[in-house]
């Protein structure tokens, strides 16, 4: 993907930049994108892009224009001095000013569908709930926003949804600042405040040194979440992971396969390690691996299913006859002849209508001893028997445990 740059018409016939990225169905909800101190730079383009992905019309407007055009800096020594400079003359009034020039400009661009929201970070994280107070943005989103406690007099101004999130290790916001927004915003209908303990400012900034992914990734879930609920757009997740399966395991074609995934995604079975990282790597994998690999009589029976804003928590009984080699799961090991029933769970997630990267999980251990490799007898392991009781919760508990009938007597 890549995007443009704009031209937006400030106050006092002024003119500042602003870049636009669009999504891959080119329309969508609007969304701002408040840049962080480092101006509208590289990153805060590759994060435009990426939103851009999940479905929406994205303008990352240029914040220090009134200082100097088209600021680039790299987030290190030299670059956040130069920040700190430009920020001795930033306003706060006029930031508002242009970020409601921007939304009237982004709502009348033909490729808008629907509402505007406002997501910013660090010195945008600031402006998003600034624009919450202030504009008619549908929901506003900051993370890690620096000096919103000087500001929570607004709160009673507050228009939009908000979403906040904070790192639990931010000297830029620390405990007490936080305490004091949490005691204005925490109790307000329309309001969620989530700190993530143990992080640092900038921990959804890959390449940052406090780059938390675990952090990072939940924070984007509930971001995306909440965008979802106030803007759309509403993809039928289930649909999509449906028709991926049935590429994979019905059609059986890696190419059609991978047309359902995004540019660059991963698989990861947990248990074996294996699947793939990138387009080319995971095509690889699907062709000579696992698509075709299957013995003839897989079959998966669905056990559970959840669905949430951004992935599939899938819950299945996988099932087959060990007829062949199956390298995905029994890399190795020459077909048995034996039947195998797995209880199976994948995390599935999606960016946008296309999946971005899958975690499968399932007891290995089962699988070795039902195949003969591992004796049940001599080590705390199920082997069928597993997959019977995920199907049937009325069978017998516990039957691993030597003193289970101990504890019978003990507890009369």
């Amino acid at each position: 993907m890549g995007g443009t740059t704009i031209r937006i018409s400030g106050s006092g016939d002024r003119i500042f930049n602003g870049y636009l990225a669009l999504p891959p169905a080119g329309s969508g909800p609007g969304l701002i994108l408040c840049q962080e101190i480092f101006g509208v730079n590289a990153h805060i383009r590759e994060v435009a892009d990426r939103y851009a992905e999940e479905g929406y019309v994205v303008l990352a407007p240029d914040f220090f224009w009134r200082q100097v055009q088209g600021c680039e800096l790299e987030p290190d020594e030299q670059g956040m001095q130069a920040a700190l400079t430009l920020l001795e003359a930033f306003r706060d009034d006029e930031a508002v000013e242009d970020l409601q020039a921007a939304l009237a400009l982004l709502r009348e661009r033909p490729e808008v569908t629907g509402g505007c929201g406002v997501i910013g970070y660090c010195l945008g994280g600031k402006l998003a709930y600034l624009a919450a107070a202030h504009t008619d943005a549908a929901v506003c989103v900051g993370y890690y926003g620096v000096g919103i406690e000087h500001l929570v007099d607004r709160a009673d101004t507050l228009r939009s949804k908000l979403v906040l999130h904070f790192a639990g290790n931010d000297a830029h916001c620390d405990e007490p600042a936080r305490a004091k927004i949490f005691a204005a915003l925490g109790q307000r209908d329309g309001v969620s405040l989530y700190v993530y303990r143990g992080v640092d400012h900038a921990f959804a900034r890959f390449g940052s040194p406090h780059f938390d992914k675990s952090a990072s990734v939940l924070a984007h879930d509930r971001t995306i979440g909440a965008l979802r609920r106030a803007l759309g757009p509403h993809y039928d997740l289930e649909a999509l992971w449906e028709r991926h399966l049935q590429l994979e395991f019905e059609t059986r074609d890696a190419d059609a396969t991978m047309q359902t995934m995004v540019a660059e995604p991963y698989v990861n079975h947990i248990p074996t390690m294996t699947g793939g990282v990138g387009y080319a790597s995971l095509r690889r994998f699907y062709q000579y691996h696992f698509i075709h690999a299957n013995p003839p009589d897989t079959r998966q029976v669905s056990i559970s299913r959840t669905v949430g804003a951004t992935q599939i928590v899938d819950e299945i009984l996988f099932c087959f006859t060990h007829t062949s080699e199956i390298d995905w799961l029994l890399p190795g090991i020459p077909p048995t002849g034996r039947p195998v029933e797995i209880p199976l769970v994948g995390i599935v997630k999606f960016r946008g209508d296309k999946l971005c990267h899958e975690h499968i999980y399932w007891d290995q251990a089962s699988v070795l001893v039902q195949i003969g490799l591992i004796d049940a007898a001599r080590f705390p392991v199920a082997g069928i028997e597993a997959a019977r009781k995920v199907m049937d919760e009325t069978l017998p508990s516990n039957t691993l445990m030597k003193r289970w009938s101990e504890s019978e007597r003990l507890g009369r």
